[in-house]
């Protein structure tokens, strides 16, 4: 992460993630021009054109002057108040072919690492156990198509990466266009 820049606990690395980058872009929000501007996602009912620079995200201030949020609400049962708003409008979102959601353990939102193959993957054991059974629950009963799938991530699929922010256990969730 870029001196600097405000840091993210649920996102901690951005500018890996392509979240935000360098750019002379003004910012939708406090309309100045910080040399940084986000990329992803943002819901709103309002027409904004969603270039955001990464203080206005962190301090909720874009979140709130639209009144939108960064990311979508889907799949945070178990955590707090506080950690859904910390991370629906406190929090830089991903870009995914499939609309990005964000993965839960031990009760929090996990931290975003970013979007991999099969081969950084598999440096993740845990993650990689847990999305096998995560698409056998969703239908993937073959196991040869299943592995053959998984084998593929990076060509048309991918993963996305998360790490626990109370155990450090690796989760993912596949994304494919």
């Amino acid at each position: 992460m870029s001196a600097g820049l405000p840091f993210f606990r649920y996102h901690p690395d951005p500018l890996a993630s392509g979240s935000i980058r360098a750019a002379a872009d003004t910012c939708a929000c406090c309309k100045r021009n910080t040399g940084w501007i986000y990329t992803a996602t943002f819901y709103t009912a309002h027409e904004v054109n969603a270039r955001f620079c990464p203080w206005c995200i962190a301090d909720g201030s874009a979140a709130e002057r639209f009144a939108g949020e960064i990311t979508d609400s889907y799949g945070f049962d178990g955590v707090s108040e506080d950690v859904l708003h910390e991370v629906t409008r406190r929090t830089p979102g991903f870009r995914a072919w499939q609309d990005p959601h964000w993965l839960v353990h031990c009760q929090d939102a996990a931290a975003f690492v970013g979007e991999i193959g099969y081969t950084e993957l598999a440096a993740h054991p845990e993650a990689l156990d847990q999305l096998r059974a995560d698409m056998r629950i969703d239908g993937w009963h073959d196991e040869n198509q299943l592995e053959h799938f998984l084998a593929n991530l990076g060509e048309g699929a991918t993963a996305m990466l998360f790490r626990c922010t109370v155990c450090g256990a690796h989760l993912a969730y596949a994304d494919a266009s």
